[in-house]
């Protein structure tokens, strides 16, 4: 992951927005390029190494599929299969966006290295699953770490335990694992935090309705942005109604690259736009009346006033005492030339 300052890779988040139906994953990989995301993002699992068969969904689970089937068979209806894995792939390298997932345990991030992906983005349910991390960590690949739901303190653990099982390259960001998350929840601050205790690049796993957040999140630094999509918030599904709508998605990348041509380089110069405007919008030294040639210059004989193509204001002490070289007619921008040495 490139470090602050660098161009935002922004992540769409599919998540498991496909609903289990393979053609429509690929419509949301389409989706995604159109919109100039810089990946497109799934989840490999399958139910029964994630969740037992008795586990209660989430409030939200329960608010937007029902409460009658429980997790397992919410998640177990939600699978890709190594199929669909590896046709996703093609279909975004044909799409020229990169395709990522997020493992929920050991095998499946073991299987996505061997399915070719070029990082692991690792959720923020497993920051405290050392054991997996470990795995992880051993895998060579760059690692982003969502932190919803956790402390510092989990926080730290999870980066020791990345750090001494091998990896090298890691991205923090910081979230609020609700759906949706409310904007005063976010707390972008967090990725100050990260930043100084970790040293590492820092960034947003958006669940928030609307914009406003994740373009808050680039203009503070954030070098990765994480946010939900889907083709249609309608669609039954745990994570539909918190999601951005396509034409939403590719309105949020325009926002941040615009934020990322905002920032600059941090050097303080005039842009070359404005230099026609400063001559025009600046003052300079000028005549307060005729003065002929040989004329000693007291403040009597100058005025400040625009257009600034001659000395500036600042000179003013230079200037006085000096002899003019030849006759300036009033009004006349005053510069070094019309002086005598």
């Amino acid at each position: 992951m490139t470090a602050m300052g660098a161009r935002v890779f922004v992540i769409a988040e599919a998540g498991v927005n496909h609903n289990g139906e393979a053609s429509l994953a690929r419509a949301l990989v389409d989706a995604a390029a159109g919109a100039g995301a810089d990946a497109v993002k799934f989840q490999t699992f399958t139910a029964d190494r994630l969740v037992t068969r008795r586990a209660p969904k989430a409030e939200y689970q329960q608010r937007t599929t029902g409460g009658e089937a429980g997790q397992h068979a919410m998640l177990r209806a939600l699978e890709l299969s190594p199929a669909d894995h590896e046709a996703l792939l093609l279909h975004c390298q044909a799409r020229s966006i990169e395709f990522m997932s997020t493992p929920f345990d050991p095998e499946s991030a073991m299987y996505l290295k061997r399915l070719g992906v070029r990082r692991l983005k690792i959720s923020s349910g497993d920051v405290t699953d050392l054991p997996m991390l470990e795995v992880v960590a051993g895998l060579g690949l760059p690692v982003l770490l969502s932190t919803g739901m956790a402390d510092m303190e989990e926080v730290q653990a999870a980066v020791q335990t990345l750090r001494r099982g091998g990896c090298t390259d890691l991205t923090l960001l910081q979230c609020v694992s609700n759906y949706p998350a409310e904007p005063f929840l976010a707390n972008l601050r967090v990725m100050d935090t990260y930043a100084r205790a970790f040293g590492t690049p820092v960034g947003l796993s958006d669940h928030s309705t609307g914009l406003t957040v994740a373009i808050a999140a680039a203009a503070r630094g954030a070098c990765c942005i994480e946010k939900h999509f889907t083709l249609d918030r309608s669609l039954p599904g745990p994570d539909h109604q918190a999601s951005l709508l396509p034409a939403e998605l590719a309105a949020l990348v325009r926002a941040i690259r615009e934020v990322e041509a905002a920032l600059g380089d941090g050097i303080k110069r005039p842009a070359p736009s404005e230099l026609a405007v400063r001559q025009v919008a600046r003052k300079s030294l000028v005549a307060a009346r005729d003065l002929p040639a040989g004329t000693v210059l007291g403040p009597e004989h100058l005025a400040i006033l625009r257009p600034g193509t001659g000395l500036p204001p600042g000179r003013l002490a230079h200037v006085l005492g000096r002899r003019t070289a030849r006759a300036i007619a009033a009004e006349t921008p005053i510069t070094e030339e019309m002086l005598v040495p």
